[in-house]
Formats: structure tokens, sequence, C-alpha cells
């Protein structure tokens, strides 16, 4: 297969294009610089310019564009540049695929779709948003996919949960915590939180490549959520280190500010229904052996 991908130089995208290519397909990655490679192609997502000759005879783009949202505290404008990196691309790139026939589009979305304050309800891809900032966002991110759904695309939208990987994300935040002995958990301890392993991650984005029958919404999400209290354990357990400590909510209010209410406070128990309807064979079914994989134990 040809599959370009938009947001190739993130953590998932290098992991994914390296996957690709070891699978034996061609990769073609759109670049926000100058191509400096055979295999990259320069776009302007802020002019609507996509090269056509990138799309040209291509099987399916992935779109992995978007500021990370836990990268700095949220305000005004980091929030509006949340929506933009996410936003603008998807609808330039989604009209592009649809004016080069392009047959399927797979675009990147979260598991925070669903909001924060579903508790301890099990959420498909069949239930409703959420409200707040992220459950928003990830509405409006879904919906700019829509030039393509109209041109009769097939469209997968990953609903992505915590990522865990030793190189990013939150466990490259945690792992130093937790050698130090400052490790716990945060808040009340009974929120949930959504996990995935890296390798699980690109194997579901690679499966959704090739399984036809996948459209519309996929939760990306280990099938064994776990509260953020079970979570600290198995990191803990991981690591052959104590957990011993709380962090307050209000703690976290104060250090991270709305984010920490939105994603670290709350979280949507969250089930990968389509995946598994699909036939995808997780690697890591539980948070002990993602950890386990992650950490060597």
């Amino acid at each position: 297969m040809r599959v370009v991908i938009a947001g190739s130089s993130g953590s998932i995208g290098t992991a994914l294009v390296a996957a690709l290519r070891r699978d034996g397909h061609e990769v073609v990655r759109l670049v926000r610089r100058p191509a400096a490679a055979r295999d990259e192609f320069s776009w302007d997502p802020i002019r609507a310019q996509v090269p056509e000759r990138a799309l040209r005879g291509s099987d399916a783009a992935i779109n992995l564009c978007g500021a990370g949202v836990g990268r700095r505290r949220w305000n005004g404008s980091y929030k509006q540049e949340l929506r933009d990196s996410r936003l603008t691309p998807t609808d330039v790139l989604a009209t592009a695929v649809a004016a080069a026939g392009v047959p399927t589009l797979i675009n990147a979305s979260g598991v925070h779709y669903y909001g924060g304050a579903t508790g301890d309800r099990i959420v498909t891809e069949t239930s409703p948003a959420g409200t707040g900032f992220l459950g928003t966002l990830c509405r409006d991110w879904e919906a700019a996919t829509r030039p393509a759904d109209d041109a009769g695309v097939r469209v997968v939208h990953l609903r992505s949960a915590l990522v865990l990987s030793r190189h990013g994300g939150l466990l490259k935040l945690l792992e130093p915590l937790y050698w130090l002995g400052l490790g716990g958990r945060l808040g009340s301890g009974r929120q949930y939180v959504p996990w995935i392993s890296l390798a699980d991650e690109i194997g579901a984005i690679t499966f959704a490549l090739h399984n036809d029958t996948l459209r519309g919404p996929v939760n990306l999400a280990g099938p064994a959520p776990v509260t953020n209290a079970e979570f600290s354990r198995a990191l803990a357990r991981a690591l052959h280190r104590p957990a011993p400590l709380v962090v307050p909510s209000t703690a976290l209010h104060l250090l991270i500010g709305e984010f920490a209410e939105e994603a670290i406070l709350h979280g949507p128990r969250a089930i990968p229904t389509a995946l598994e309807d699909a036939g995808y064979p997780f690697e890591h079914r539980t948070i002990g052996q993602a950890l386990a994989a992650i950490f060597g134990d």
C-alpha cells in the first residue's frame, strides 16, 4: 500500500512509519518545512496547500497532527492553538483526500471525546460526546473530516487513550518520580485512566488501515481500563518502587490548572468495542502486561 502520513514526527508517528515500512508499505510523509528527503512532500495547511503528487495513487492517508494537550498550562491562546493545530489540518487534508480520490482517511481523535463526567459507567463508540473543552475539541476535530465523509471516503476516527511508552508522554514524566519514591495516586484515585500500549496503538492503526469494515469512531484503549489508584499501584510494581504519596486535587489544580480537571482528575471508562468486534488481537490486554513489557520485567 501507499500511505500518506501527516504528523509523522511525534512518538506515535515515528513508530507508525517504521512499522509500515517493516511491513513493506510505501510511506509518504507530509511535512511543514521544505522537503528534505525523497519520501517527503511539503504542505501548508494554513494556506490549504497539499501537493497533488503526494496523494496521487495513494491507498490511504493518516492524520496525526495536533499540539500536545498537556505540553503547556492551558490559557486562552494555548487552547486556541490546540484547536487550530487539529481542526485546520484535518479539514485541509480531508478536502484534498476527497479531491484526489484516496479511499481511506484515518484521523486522530481522543478518548476524552466522551468527557470526564462518566464516572464508573462504561463508554463505547456509541456513547454520546461529553462536555468541557476536550469533549468539544474532539467532537469538532472529528467533524472536520466531513469533506472526506461527504465524498464517500472511509473515515476512521482514532479515539486514542493515554499511550504508554517509556520514551514519551505520561510515563516519561512519572518514571523518575517513582524512582525517587514520589509516586502515588492523584486526587481520589477513583477516576479512570484509559490507556493503551504503544505497541497496540500502532497495531490498532495498522489493523484499521487494512480492515475495511472499520469506519467511524474506534476506541484505541486497552480492554481492561483501570482507576488512577490501580494504575499507580501497577506502575509501582513494574518499577519495584513504593508509591506512598497522594497528590490532592487542590494541589493539581494549582500546579496544572484546567487540564488537571479535564484529563487527570476525570477520565472515561472506555472500552474498545469496535476493535474487539472486528477481531483485533491485543498484545497487552491488562495494565500489568503493558507495563511489564515496557519496563522489561
